[in-house]
């Protein structure tokens, strides 16, 4: 089925059952936070790691599998989803028709573009999805996607501790950022999401096969499982949805400008009268934050 296809379908899906109930829409517990903020910090040494290995010449998919290899070497057996790897254009989803392109490829790095890592651990039960953009060497167009980035991350907090919708902060964004030059890249992904809920998750701890079908093939067999023991539509944040705010999300803007893509994706604690960053010791923090100063 073609991409616009597919997602047209969604679309439909979306508006009309965002508003269910999920187990996922509470105020996260101490422990609860410790334990998603334990999964994040993995995620995050996951792609630092590898990207002081990576070099010119290496492919998407040889990336994404000393990520894979990374985390099974700490331990991890469960993901939400594959460990993923764009470089360059291919980080901008252009020309995509089916959701199966989006899987790591054959592309090999070049030494000036910029790329995106993203990989989705489950440690003692908790999802740490997270993604990173970075560049061997310096980079004007990420350098200007992540200055965005990061002024958008400072607003989308004080986003959903306002009156807005899910739908209304997804639209703001679209608009904002368009006006600032940037094409909107996670309007692509499946269900077009800026995010979806992260929550405990109780399966065993022992490695399942990816399943090899459509835009289900972004997740593992766990993962497919545990988004619809959960409903599905009511934990991704897409552009109708309408339902409650409240609980962890994984939020993951992905914009592109000139000739590549960038993203950054970590998880934001949404309760009922506040908003906020699970961590603010994140790797795309530090490191643009200290661009920036020099």
């Amino acid at each position: 089925m073609p991409l616009t296809t597919e997602r047209g379908l969604l679309s439909k899906l979306s508006s009309k059952f965002s508003k269910l109930k999920s187990e996922s829409i509470k105020t996260p517990s101490m422990e609860e936070k410790s334990g998603f903020l334990k999964a994040q910090k993995l995620a995050y040494e996951c792609v630092t790691t590898i990207e002081k290995e990576m070099k010119p010449g290496w492919t998407e998919k040889q990336t994404a599998k000393r990520m894979d290899e990374f985390l099974r070497d700490h331990g991890v057996k469960v993901f939400l989803h594959r460990p993923f790897a764009w470089f360059g254009e291919h980080a901008r989803f252009d020309g995509y028709k089916r959701f199966t392109q989006f899987h790591p490829g054959k592309k090999k790095l070049i030494e000036e573009e910029s790329f995106i890592l993203d990989v989705s651990p489950v440690v003692d039960g908790y999802i740490g999805d997270i993604g990173y953009s970075s560049s061997l060497i310096k980079n004007p167009e990420l350098d200007k996607g992540m200055e965005y980035l990061l002024h958008l991350r400072e607003e989308i907090p004080k986003y959903f501790n306002s009156k807005m919708t899910s739908s209304e902060i997804w639209w703001k964004i679209d608009v904002e950022a368009k006006k600032s030059g940037f094409h909107n890249v996670h309007a692509l992904y499946p269900f077009a999401v800026l995010g979806h809920r992260v929550y405990k998750v109780n399966l065993p701890n022992i490695s399942f096969p990816i399943l090899p079908i459509s835009f289900a093939s972004w997740f593992s067999l766990q993962g497919s499982y545990e988004f619809l023991s959960h409903k599905v539509l009511p934990e991704l944040l897409t552009p109708d949805h309408e339902g409650n705010k409240v609980g962890l999300w994984a939020i993951e803007p992905h914009l592109g400008w000139g000739k590549t893509g960038f993203k950054f994706e970590e998880i934001l604690v949404v309760e009922e009268d506040k908003a906020y960053w699970l961590d603010d010791d994140v790797p795309h923090v530090k490191k643009y934050q200290t661009k920036k100063a020099i």
